[in-house]
């Protein structure tokens, strides 16, 4: 049976902007929502997605990054209330795009390597350092748990130069 997709929101949706609430318990619901978000993921051609980009204010974030280059896993990450415990000092500079602004991309620069704390599909608190695409990627979908898109990450003058073009693309 096809799992409903949830709708990708698109800036400037003010959901985009607020700061999610962090998850008591990892439910039925919640294992649902993470798939239901994979889903949605994987069908917007996506290798992460945070509650926020489909409507919901709970702090879930999904990630798959298989033939991306990232040497990803496996099976997809499904965390809730993740967590950065620690970051390396070395910063790296990363292309990013985001599924809430499409079409839009730039070099963003994010510590190089984390650690993260957060609570896997059953429930259960798990650690995990990484770099690399991971890295990015797992930074790029808290900061939308924190209402911040990877554009606020540029200077003034790109940030608004690239909402003013998608803005265009979008009309």
């Amino acid at each position: 049976m096809m799992r409903e997709l949830y709708d990708v929101k698109i800036v400037p949706d003010a959901v985009l902007r607020e700061t999610a609430t962090p998850v008591t318990d990892v439910t039925a619901d919640i294992a649902a929502q993470m798939d239901r978000m994979l889903a949605t993921m994987y069908a917007a051609h996506g290798i992460g997605l945070a509650a926020n980009q489909v409507g919901l204010t709970n702090r879930v974030i999904v990630m798959d990054l298989q033939d991306r280059g990232g040497g990803g896993p496996d099976k997809p990450y499904v965390m809730a209330n993740p967590e950065i415990i620690a970051a390396s000092d070395d910063v790296v500079k990363q292309k990013e795009g985001c599924l809430s602004l499409p079409g839009s991309f730039a070099d963003v620069k994010r510590p190089a390597e984390i650690t993260v704390r957060y609570l896997d599909r059953d429930g259960n608190e798990q650690e995990m350092s990484t770099g690399g695409l991971l890295s990015a990627c797992i930074q790029h979908e808290i900061d939308h748990l924190n209402g911040v898109l990877f554009v606020d990450h540029l200077s003034r003058i790109k940030r608004d130069m690239i909402l003013r073009k998608f803005d265009k693309r979008r009309r």
